[in-house]
């Protein structure tokens, strides 16, 4: 049925010669990226505003790692749309994280967490770098708990967040407090207002791009509001992915099926996302969508249809609120 859909979409918008048809096409299938992203605010509920600044302070707390160098925000930085901008990320003692980090933003509303999707929400995601051995490497959850306990100021704000926890500083709740902070990680743009109904929200040459990129096949995986982040596909279904060490799902399932499977992709930011793939193989964008249309499309992309489908790429930027972007006030104990 899936399939059907798609091939459909293409139908449409190659029976579409005149703009306006073509134009008419688009606002018909818009739906299949879902209702807009909304920004969003600070609740206003104390209780779970105690929350979420628990979670700030958290997710920017350095103390949270062995050697007190290294925080959430270290590889998924707020203020630089989720990411840090590098191939793969640094741990403790120099280590690099195995795979791209991927970017926090919007990661919330995921199908799953992770490039294999073995967390299933962002709560039990931030419990999992923290422990890491070769990220935060905190030997251990009571580990992590003892530290905090010992700094003056955190028992309050835990005990604020979490009223009826006995005790207030567990492990559980440090990953419930980030990921408080991380719900709020939302990033509309230009795109949402299109999708809202405003029709010259994009240029000619995004509408264009916009228009490739479903005739092209781009959205068969990258649909929902998020274009992406809601399904796992093979990488290389044409042509074989170049890096074969890296087996995707089949690592945590043991899946023949799942060989070269990873989640797909949010393409939300994604021009100020890279590196892209979870081997950061790509720097540039231009040269990840030539890729993209390779070894999944099998497609070689025309000039133009190739600037026009950047093009569009580039208008899904959003931004973070600075009032949620930015980083706690102060520190407990500091």
């Amino acid at each position: 049925m899936k399939r059907f859909f798609y091939s459909l979409v293409i139908v449409i918008f190659v029976g579409a010669p005149l703009a306006s048809k073509a134009d008419e096409a688009v606002k018909a299938l818009l739906p299949v990226f879902g209702k807009p992203l909304k920004v969003a605010k600070l609740p206003k509920n104390p209780l779970a505003r105690a929350q979420v600044e628990l979670g700030r302070t958290l997710y920017h707390e350095k103390r949270l790692s062995r050697d007190n160098s290294i925080s959430c925000n270290s590889c998924h930085d707020t203020v630089g749309h989720g990411v840090d901008g590098k191939k793969f990320s640094l741990g403790f003692e120099g280590h690099l994280t195995g795979r791209n980090s991927p970017t926090s933003m919007n990661a919330f509303m995921h199908i799953a967490q992770f490039w294999d999707g073995r967390a299933p929400t962002v709560e039990e995601q931030a419990k999992g770098p923290i422990l890491a051995g070769g990220e935060m490497a905190m030997p251990s959850a009571e580990a992590v708990v003892a530290k905090l306990g010992k700094i003056d100021g955190y028992e309050a704000l835990f005990k604020k967040a979490f009223p009826k926890s006995k005790p207030a500083i567990t492990y559980d709740n440090v990953g419930k407090a980030i990921g408080a902070y991380e719900r709020l990680f939302v990033t509309p743009g230009r795109f949402d207002k299109l999708l809202a109904g405003k029709d010259k929200a994009l240029k000619e040459n995004e509408i264009r791009g916009l228009k490739k990129f479903i005739t092209t096949g781009c959205v068969a995986c990258h649909t929902g509001n998020l274009l992406g982040g809601n399904s796992y596909q093979k990488l290389g279904v044409i042509n074989p992915w170049p890096n074969q060490k890296d087996q995707g799902r089949f690592d945590l399932t043991k899946k023949e099926a799942d060989k070269m499977f990873f989640k797909v992709p949010s393409l939300r930011n994604i021009a100020k996302t890279g590196p892209y793939f979870h081997d950061g193989s790509e720097t540039k964008l231009e040269a990840a969508v030539t890729k993209m249309a390779k070894h999944q499309l099998g497609k070689e992309l025309s000039r133009e249809d190739h600037a026009d489908i950047v093009a569009f790429l580039k208008s899904l930027t959003g931004k973070l609120p600075k009032a949620i972007a930015a980083p706690p006030k102060a520190f407990p104990g500091q």
